[in-house]
């Protein structure tokens, strides 16, 4: 349960203005964590941080990891500071500012600079030892998966036969030696650590930057009051580190190919639904192992954030499939989950679970049910409540054990979506608000509305808090490339922050 009114605001990493062509974990991201602090926010949502690829259209929810930490978001700056690289290798990489995160550029320059860093690096320092210790149980695999892909420059999937299923072999292996109660000393795998040593330091050593930056910022905002909101993605990629490591739980056919892919059924937004392509989780392997790989992904991100926004949430009680060979995601079904059995293991063993779950689109009445039962939180969103009478999404409609937005990274910016009304919907919206609206108040006025509300969390993002139009768009669903590039220039500046705190005040929010 959300305990007491807040606001804060939805802004990605990338999204951060920097010199290095991403915003990342260094200065600006502190100078933003004073914005916030000065303009009465308590909250500061971000997308998942988790490792993107350009193959992959560098999406946050089609990451090569559930666990590691995306690499380009790694500050040069501090690695300076560290004395882990020179002025004039940072003068290298330096990008003039624009309004668009050049990825390819990035992975690049990044890479670079982290390599560079690495020589000049200790790894028999006691700090990366525990790190390696602490972490092993994810990170050696993901050490090695990583060695390998940039050594062949192929998915696992492409990889030859030994090494795309050594893993799935150590666990039919590790299963037989259970049941012979005997023990192996050296395996396949631990045989390729060995060959691939220099570079599996190297990814190692990039993980251990990655969340020494992490916590760093973490503990700042959390030292100002502010609350980290990320977020988990429902499934992971086909290609990632944690599909070729548990292939038993995803429904893959015996050579490792994927039988059913996820996606959303046909809606008011398209056509043929939305075919995401990610594997499908085999549910009834997780439940024989007592849901035990999902226990470790909630104990790692509720070290990571404050609050945790679950994606897709209505995936977690009955999930779309779809056969692999589709195009679209029109000839799907739905699938039941064991939600109960699920939620019940996930909650023994966190009572006080820091979940918000993304609850938005159509909604059955068992989803309502489990959220009503553990008392999640849903999300409610402005730009939905104007299209059918008494919406839900109405701010006098929003239960106080709620989120609320303006919009979200899926949708256009407030002022953009504005423009695009018909004018009965525009008439519905200033008859709500009460007043004459334009493109150039509507974002004031959607915010008082979330400010105003019962929900417990407001959530503004910043393009609505800086009026911005659809040129600053994060994402268009189903749109394939060009999303997740949109980036401030500058930082707000502090005649925003005082009206943001006034607004926070005046609504209980500070």
């Amino acid at each position: 349960m959300l305990s007491q009114r807040r606001a804060g605001v939805l802004l990605h990493i990338t999204s951060l203005p920097s010199d290095f062509g991403v915003g990342d974990l260094g200065k600006s991201a502190y100078e933003f964590v004073d914005f916030l602090s000065k303009a009465g926010q308590t909250l500061w949502q971000i997308l998942p941080i988790n490792p993107t690829t350009y193959n992959f259209g560098n999406s946050p929810y089609h990451s090569l990891s559930t666990f590691a930490g995306n690499y380009i978001l790694i500050s040069p700056e501090k690695l300076w500071e560290s004395g882990l690289i020179k002025k004039e290798d940072l003068e290298e990489i330096k990008e003039k500012r624009s309004n668009k995160v050049e990825y390819k550029l990035v992975y690049n320059n990044k890479k670079k600079i982290l390599r560079k860093a690495f020589l000049n690096f200790d790894t028999k320092k006691d700090e990366f030892q525990k790190f390696l210790f602490e972490q092993k149980w994810w990170l050696e695999s993901y050490a090695v998966f990583s060695a390998i892909r940039e050594k062949t420059k192929k998915e696992w999937y492409e990889w030859d036969d030994e090494l795309k299923k050594i893993k799935k072999r150590e666990k039919e292996k590790k299963e037989e030696e259970k049941k012979e109660k005997e023990e192996r000393s050296v395996n396949g795998f631990e045989k390729l650590k060995k060959e691939l040593e220099d570079n599996f330091y190297f990814f190692v050593f990039e993980q251990f930057i990655f969340f020494k930056q992490w916590f760093e910022l973490k503990n700042y905002a959390n030292s100002k009051g502010i609350l980290i909101i990320g977020d988990m993605p429902i499934y992971p990629a086909y290609s990632s580190c944690d599909v070729w490591e548990n292939p038993h739980l995803f429904k893959l056919d015996e050579n490792m190919n994927m039988v059913f892919v996820s996606g959303v059924p046909p809606d008011f937004f398209s056509p043929t639904g939305q075919l995401w392509g990610n594997p499908v989780y085999n549910w009834q392997e997780h439940e024989k192992e007592g849901f035990r790989w999902w226990i470790k992904r909630f104990s790692h991100l509720m070290k990571l954030y404050d609050y945790i926004r679950v994606d897709h949430f209505r995936g977690f009680i009955a999930y779309w499939e779809v056969p692999s060979y589709e195009k679209t995601a029109i000839n799907g079904r739905w699938v039941q989950v064991p939600y109960f059995s699920f939620f019940k293991t996930i909650f023994r063993n966190f009572p006080f679970l820091p979940i918000i779950a993304e609850d938005l689109g159509f909604i059955t009445e068992d989803v309502k049910y489990v959220k009503e039962y553990f008392g999640i939180p849903g999300m409610k969103v402005l730009q939905f409540a104007f299209y059918e009478e008494n919406s839900p999404y109405l701010p006098h409609n929003a239960e106080k054990n709620s989120v609320i937005y303006t919009g979200t990274h899926d949708n256009p910016p407030t002022r953009a979506w504005f423009k695009k009304l018909d004018a009965e919907t525009k008439l519905k919206v200033e008859k709500y608000v009460g007043v004459p609206l334009t493109e150039d108040n509507i974002c004031y006025f959607m915010i008082r509305l979330a400010y105003a509300s019962p929900s417990q969390f407001a959530i503004i993002p910043i393009q609505d808090i800086l009026s911005l139009d659809e040129d600053s768009r994060m994402n268009t669903p189903g749109k394939p490339d060009g999303n997740w590039e949109w980036r401030l220039e500058n930082l707000p500046d502090e005649k925003l922050a005082f009206e943001l705190y006034e607004l926070s005040k005046i609504y209980g929010r500070i």
